[in-house]
């Protein structure tokens, strides 16, 4: 297998997802979340956020009234039963199939991932990469 080499954390600044029932995202991402170990940033009435994520209704200052369209956003988890538990907590919350947890060959050699439709129809994945030598679990920003 031809080594491959990817770059984490330095595209990405920050996406927003505007969705129509906030309560209703937020029991989907926090649940998702939680088996993922990401936390949650903050809240407030409008929004809510985690690392580079940043959930909001559309009455929120930042969204100018207007929703978002289906997007497609990949979290990383650190092995194949984080996958796995990802898929199950997003079904529990509100989440709909969109691909059972599984190998997809098809991206590249141990590559495991799954699929589900948030409450907004965003398509939602967890993957795991297989075995990989990171140079740190994440990048920091101190400001």
């Amino acid at each position: 297998m031809e080594a491959q080499q990817l770059h984490r954390g330095r595209l990405i600044d920050h996406i927003q997802l505007v969705v129509k029932d906030l309560p209703a995202s937020r029991r989907f991402y926090e649940a998702v979340f939680n088996v993922l170990d990401i936390p949650i940033g903050g809240t407030a009435d409008d929004y809510f956020w985690a690392d580079e994520l940043f959930i909001s209704t559309a009455n929120s200052e930042a969204a100018q009234g207007k929703l978002t369209g289906r997007h497609h956003l990949a979290f990383q988890a650190a092995d194949k039963a984080m996958v796995d538990a990802f898929y199950t907590a997003a079904l529990d919350n509100g989440g709909t199939d969109n691909g059972a947890p599984g190998e997809r060959p098809i991206y590249h050699p141990g590559y495991y991932g799954a699929f589900v439709l948030d409450p907004d129809g965003n398509n939602i994945e967890a993957v795991y990469h297989g075995e990989a030598n990171r140079s740190a679990p994440s990048v920091t920003v101190d400001f």
